[in-house]
């Protein structure tokens, strides 16, 4: 599904003038593949360090070089929509309000809760610009299966993010 989810990002986004895509990727095999057709501004959000591994991160670190000199900009930070709440969730056991916002987009599928929040990371970052209409992609596990248009809000006002257009999902 990858690769369907790919084509059709990237004719939306020159059918629509959108310059900038985000794209979830553990193993860097979506976004290599996003690179060979779209030329505009591409920020590839990896696991944070630890995810896995105390200390480590998934991402191949010849890969990330390699896509670095094509143009990709990097994002490893914790997830906005987890990092420091699912830490006291886990010892206090219970829900917060951060992960009942991630659990809410959840039920549009986990590729689309991926896509809102690596956006708005990126956006945090300083990688995409402010008050503009990106791509961001998102998966399931493994592999792209989620492509919304999306404004992305800063995480302190998580709430003013917008979702124009779910491009594709799994159904559910």
């Amino acid at each position: 599904m990858t690769n369907e989810v790919i084509k059709l990002a990237v004719d939306y986004a020159k059918d629509n003038n959108i310059k900038h895509i985000v794209i979830a990727s553990i193993t860097g095999n979506s976004v290599s593949a996003l690179v060979e057709s779209f030329d505009g501004d591409i920020i590839c959000v990896t696991h944070v360090n630890g995810y896995k591994v105390p200390g480590e991160n998934e991402f191949p670190a010849d890969l990330r070089q390699e896509l670095t000199s094509k143009g990709v900009k990097f994002l490893t930070t914790t997830h906005v929509l987890s990092g420091a709440e699912r830490g006291i969730s886990s010892v206090f056991k219970g829900m917060y309000p951060v992960e009942i916002i991630a659990q809410t987009l959840r039920m549009l599928g986990a590729g689309t809760k991926v896509g809102v929040e690596c956006a708005i990371m990126a956006l945090d970052a300083g990688l995409v610009p402010f008050n503009t209409k990106i791509l961001s992609l998102g998966g399931t596990g493994r592999g792209l299966d989620t492509a919304i248009v999306v404004t992305p809000g800063h995480a302190q006002k998580v709430f003013s993010t917008r979702i124009h257009k779910i491009l594709i999902k799994p159904e559910l």
